[in-house]
C-alpha cells in the first residue's frame, strides 16, 4: 500500500512501477515520483516558476 506524500490519500499500485515513474495522486491531483520501490514510495515533484523579467523603458 502506497500514500500521497501530500494528501495521505491511498494510492492503489495498479501495476509494478518503476523508480522514476510519474504518477497523479486520484484524490489532490499532485504530481507524484516514484522515489523507492520495495516499499513503493512517492514524492511530490516541485516545478519551480521561471521569473518573468520586465523590461522597464
Amino acid at each position: 500500500m502506497a500514500f500521497c506524500p501530500e494528501c495521505d490519500a491511498e494510492i492503489e499500485e495498479e501495476y509494478e512501477y518503476e523508480e522514476g515513474d510519474i504518477v497523479d495522486c486520484p484524490e489532490c491531483g499532485a504530481e507524484l515520483e516514484v522515489i523507492n520501490t520495495s516499499p513503493v514510495e512517492f514524492e511530490v515533484i516541485q516545478y519551480e516558476e521561471e521569473e518573468e523579467e520586465e523590461e522597464w523603458e
